[in-house]
């Protein structure tokens, strides 16, 4: 079959998206989603998102990594399917959508997008790092020059060693300022560094808030391929009215046969 799709990135996490409200996408062949996500042989993205209808909601998301598995929630990926929803004509500036970990409101202006994510209680601070989940497990962990930090090699020890089978992304992190801080991520599923990671670049502005690196509650956050936002409310510890904020754009579509 002729497959239509769409590609969008996200500071540089970059994704296939495809319309299923038609219901034909094979979504239990694991290989033709690791083929159509690779570089080589495939169009090549971190992810593959399909867009399909739900009752309570303006849509429904579902994720999958570059490895072709369906995984759980991926903020920058979210960011990019409301840009492809607003592109369908599917709500004018705000909307809420079904994903994996909840229901999810968002806005848009332009090409930014605020993506509300899930309410967070649990953040666990260790001696050398922190961990916590953002619709995505997240290590956290202080590191300096980052530029030159091998987050390749680090980043796979942690996933594999750490976290074992089911694994979690890794987060390197340096601080700049009183509100800015500069990461690297190593992802499982791409099991590689990745331009920017949303639910990563959200579990690094709450764990940063957490350990008093900052006492902001709007938290930038420089990223291989950009700059996101991170923006949330305290109360009695947990983190609630979280917003990913950052560009999500589209870069072309086209054809291809599975």
């Amino acid at each position: 079959m002729n497959l239509t799709f769409y590609k969008y990135q996200g500071t540089g996490n970059d994704f296939i998206i495809v319309d299923n409200t038609s219901k034909t996408f094979p979504k239990s062949n694991v290989n033709i989603i690791k083929k159509l996500c690779d570089r080589h042989f495939g169009i090549g993205a971190d992810g593959l998102i399909l867009l399909e209808e739900d009752k309570t909601s303006d849509f429904r998301m579902i994720y999958y990594n570059a490895d072709g598995n369906e995984s759980t929630m991926c903020g920058n990926g979210g960011r990019c399917i409301v840009a492809f929803a607003h592109k369908l004509s599917l709500f004018k500036n705000k909307t809420s959508f079904i994903a994996v970990d909840g229901l999810h409101h968002a806005s848009i202006n332009g090409n930014i997008v605020s993506l509300q994510m899930i309410d967070v209680d649990t953040i666990k601070v260790e001696n050398n790092h922190i961990f916590t989940d953002t619709g995505s497990p997240h290590h956290v962990e202080l590191v300096k020059n980052i530029a030159n930090f091998d987050v390749f090699n680090y980043g796979r020890k942690i996933r594999n060693e750490v976290y074992g089978t089911e694994g979690s992304n890794v987060n390197f992190v340096e601080q700049i300022n009183d509100k800015t801080f500069r990461l690297r991520t190593y992802e499982r599923g791409v099991e590689d560094e990745t331009l920017a990671c949303g639910t990563g670049a959200t579990a690094v502005a709450i764990a940063m808030h957490k350990t008093n690196k900052t006492f902001e509650k709007k938290i930038d956050l420089l990223v291989e391929g950009g700059q996101l936002s991170v923006s949330f409310d305290v109360d009695n510890n947990s983190y609630k009215n979280i917003h990913l904020i950052g560009p999500a754009e589209f870069i072309f579509s086209g054809t291809i046969e599975i």
